[in-house]
């Protein structure tokens, strides 16, 4: 599989896990927190694969942003946090950079 869907996949599961924190209440509550955990192994597990092909630096830098990125949605349009312009401007410059690594990232 590509090293670039690889990456995405593993910012997505961040996603999921890095939301899924709220439920563990602290990691006292034994369900929510064992999946929370299995996701974000599957997740450094992902990423790890990734930086296989793609330089730790970037790798990195796109899952970490793809993880912000996508909590902040979700906490926006989910869970009803306030949307400002100024955070969906900021939201789209990490969008715009992690676009930009993929983008300059040499033989990948």
């Amino acid at each position: 599989m590509n090293a670039w869907i690889i990456l995405l996949l593993a910012g997505l599961l961040e996603i999921i896990w890095a939301s899924g924190l709220r439920f563990t209440e602290g990691f006292t509550r034994l369900a929510p927190s064992v999946v929370v955990l299995a996701l974000a192994w599957a997740s450094f597990y992902l990423l790890a694969v990734a930086m296989r092909e793609i330089p730790v630096g970037t790798a990195y830098a796109v899952w970490t942003g793809i993880g912000a990125t996508g909590v902040a949605l979700l906490g926006m349009f989910v869970l009803k946090e306030p949307i400002t312009a100024s955070r969906l401007l900021f939201l789209a410059l990490i969008v715009i950079g992690i676009i930009g690594l993929k983008w300059s990232s040499s033989g990948s």
